[in-house]
This record gives C-alpha cells, structure tokens and sequence, in this order.
C-alpha cells in the first residue's frame, strides 16, 4: 500500500490548482460507460447515434456491447456490480429494474425527472416499472408495439386482400386463403421469445383484460379460463400455418422469402421496420398495423427499453449520467433514435410529423397514447416486461414445447402453463 503524506497531498493539490483552467476542464469531462446487447443492425446504429449526440454535448462516450442473449450481457453487469466497478448505464427493463437494484447501488433521478416534467408525458405502466420502490432508477428510451401485424404486399395481391384482418376470424379466413395460393400463411420464426409472442398477441387480440389476468397477475382462475383456451387454440393455428423448419429460426431467415410474396404474415415488434429497413426494403413492400382485436377497441402489447443508472463515486461520471439522463428525456430525443430502430418515442407528446417517422410508427404511437387513456396496455411476457425472468422461462418454456409439437392438445396446454406457473410462483 502507498502511504500519502499530508504534505505531499497537499503540495498535490496546489499543483492541480496552478494547472490552466481547460486542462481541468479536459480532465472533468462529463462521461459515461454503457453496457447494452446493441452491437449491430438497426438497434447498433441507434445506440451509436446516440453516443455521438452525447460527445457533441461535450462528453466522453463508452460503449461496451455485449452481443447474444440477455443472460450473458447480464453476467457481465453482475461481475462488475461485485467488482464493484459498475457501468454508469446499462440495458435492463420490466420487473428485472426491481431486482437488479437490490444488486447494486442505483442513482435516484427524481429531481431531473420532476425537472424535465418526464413522468406526466410516458405510459404509466413505464412509469411504475421504472421507479420500483418510488424513486426513478431508470428511464426509457423506446416503446414498441408487440401486437402489429406486418402482410407482404405481393402475397397480399396474390389473394387480393388489401386491408389488415381486424379480428382473428378474418386473419384466419385470410391465411387459409395464403395456403390455398401455396403462399406460407405466417412469417415468424420459431426461437423461444418468438413462440411466447405469437401467443401473447393472441390472448391480447382475445381479450385484453384476460391477458392482465393471466400474464401480469398470474391469476389460477384466469390462466385456468376460456380466454387462455382460446388464445392456445388460436396458437395451435399459427404454429400449423408457419414454415415446418421454423424451429429455431430466427425469424429474419425468411426475410427474402416473405418479401418475395412467398410467406405471407408476420406478427411481430415494430421493430421489424427497422429490420426491413436495413435490408433494403420499402413502407411500399408490406403492410403494417395493428394485430386483430376481436372486441374491435384499441389496445397496445408493449415492450420498452430502458437504461437503469448505477452509482458510481467519480464526479466525471455522476456528471455524465446527468447528461445522458437529459439527453434521454429530451423531446428530440425520440425522433432521432426511433426513425432509426422503427420503434415509438416513451413520451406520448411527440411530434410524430417529422419525416423520420413512417405512417406505422405514427399509427402505433396513437394506439399507444390511446391504450393508455383507455386502460387498454399490458405488457409483454416474451419480452421481459411482465414477470421475472424465471417465471417468463417457465411460461415460456410451455409455450414453445406446444407449437412445436402437435400432440400436445390445446386443453393440455393450457393445464402445463397453469402447472408451470404454480410452480415457479
């Protein structure tokens, strides 16, 4: 161990005090190191656009993506938390905010949100999440949709269909039209998230309030019920419609294909705008809204990101943080990473007008601002945000064994998610 003198500190700091005035300001540049999944696509781009924003406000930016599986960028958090050497920011989002702050110590940004009048402008539901034990620990930085539907134009005029079906009565009559035109009625692929989303979109479309029940409160009665019924036969459908070596694709591998017409629907996140868009493809090649809602009223299935803050003692750093939490509250902020990412601004009060934004962006930004003055949201158990982690592997883990496997009945389903939740509860 170095023992410092009193004297030797002292004559330190007379030294620091001589040094000319931009040398220190160099040396107490606002910074910040972030850990996230981005590292490339559309969500890469995004998240570098936004580290250039943050150096052209006059700070350090660092990114440190970790490419993969939630887990494994979430290893990475841990081993730093107990390193004690935490990132300033890191991904994280729905109930998982909660948990982790019980991990490490996190930053109160109450006062910048009252500032910034930021918790009157986004979803309640983003709001709660965000401020677990009611303080502000995170903020979100993009909404998405998981109930929209995406229809290949060229398939679509092949069976001369030219609206969305608006209940699952009418996609299906529309997909059995597809498989009568030797068209592949559904587009998805077949990884775990995406065999639970295909589910939850259609207990959503089913009824909402059902969905609240089952999914976000985990009520017996309710998973137990006709509505879940109903969405695993629904299910049972989807999977019957979609490619035969789905399993395990991701659902991007058939990008060509339902592009050229030859798959026909996709039900999927509005970030595949920003996928299509990376890969070349128009507004023009498909078309887009919301997934069919049997009770014909609005609702909105909503996954979001956010960065959750962590303490960190360096001022460099408590003063980046401050910088990053005001950029990302900003109302600009939104137009400039969501037209890239295809994603919807947090804040229900932006411009949606702007030329970034395409007319499916703005159509789920009203559904979302709507769902909200309706009490229409839930949230997404594919994507993390309505239960822990290990009660959306267990739920999950049913999910994609029965779509996977026809010899599992819609009724014994329904009885292995109802066990599943019992027993991780």
């Amino acid at each position: 161990m170095t023992i410092v003198s009193r004297r030797s500190l002292l004559a330190g700091s007379a030294a620091i005090l001589a040094t000319p005035h931009i040398a220190r300001a160099q040396a107490g540049k606002p910074k910040v190191t972030v850990i996230s999944q981005w590292s490339a696509g559309s969500d890469g781009l995004a998240i570098t656009t936004l580290g250039k924003r943050f150096e052209a406000e006059g700070g350090i930016w660092e990114h440190n993506p970790v490419p993969g599986f939630t887990t494994e960028m979430m290893n990475k958090l841990r081993a730093q938390i107990i390193a004690g050497d935490p990132p300033a920011a890191s991904q994280l989002k729905g109930p998982e905010i909660a948990a982790w702050s019980k991990v490490g110590a996190v930053v109160d940004l109450d006062a910048q949100v009252k500032e910034a009048g930021y918790e009157a402008v986004v979803p309640a539901e983003l709001a709660r999440l965000s401020k677990p034990y009611a303080h502000w620990i995170a903020l979100p930085i993009q909404a998405y949709r998981i109930n929209t539907l995406f229809i290949s134009k060229k398939a679509a005029d092949r069976v001369g269909v030219s609206k969305l079906p608006t209940t699952w009565a009418e996609f299906n009559a529309i997909a059995e039209k597809m498989k009568a035109a030797g068209i592949t009625p559904v587009a998805n692929g077949g990884l775990k998230w995406d065999d639970g989303m295909k589910w939850e979109i259609a207990l959503c479309g089913i009824n909402p309030a059902a969905y609240r029940k089952a999914v976000m409160e985990l009520d017996d009665k309710t998973l137990k019920g006709p509505e879940v019924l109903t969405a695993f036969r629904q299910f049972r459908k989807l999977g019957e419609w979609s490619d035969p070596g789905a399993a395990g694709q991701h659902y991007s591998t058939f990008l060509a294909r339902y592009m050229k017409g030859d798959m026909g629907m996709l039900l999927m996140g509005g970030w595949a705008q920003g996928v299509f868009k990376h890969a070349g493809f128009q507004v023009s090649d498909y078309l887009i809204g919301p997934a069919p809602q049997d009770d014909g009223k609005i609702a909105f299935d909503l996954n979001s990101d956010e960065f959750i803050f962590w303490q960190k003692k360096q001022p460099e750093f408590q003063e980046g943080q401050k910088l990053l939490a005001k950029i990302v509250m900003a109302k600009d902020f939104g137009p400039m990473y969501c037209s890239i990412t295809g994603s919807i601004p947090v804040r229900t009060d932006t411009d949606m007008s702007t030329e970034g934004f395409s007319d499916g962006q703005r159509e789920a930004a009203q559904a979302m601002a709507d769902s909200v003055k309706a009490n229409r949201v839930v949230l997404s158990l594919a994507h993390n945000m309505a239960q822990p982690n290990q009660i959306t592997a267990a739920m999950i883990d049913v999910l994609t064994e029965f779509v996977h496997d026809n010899r599992i009945s819609p009724e014994e389903g329904q009885k292995r998610l109802a066990e599943a939740v019992d027993n991780v509860r």
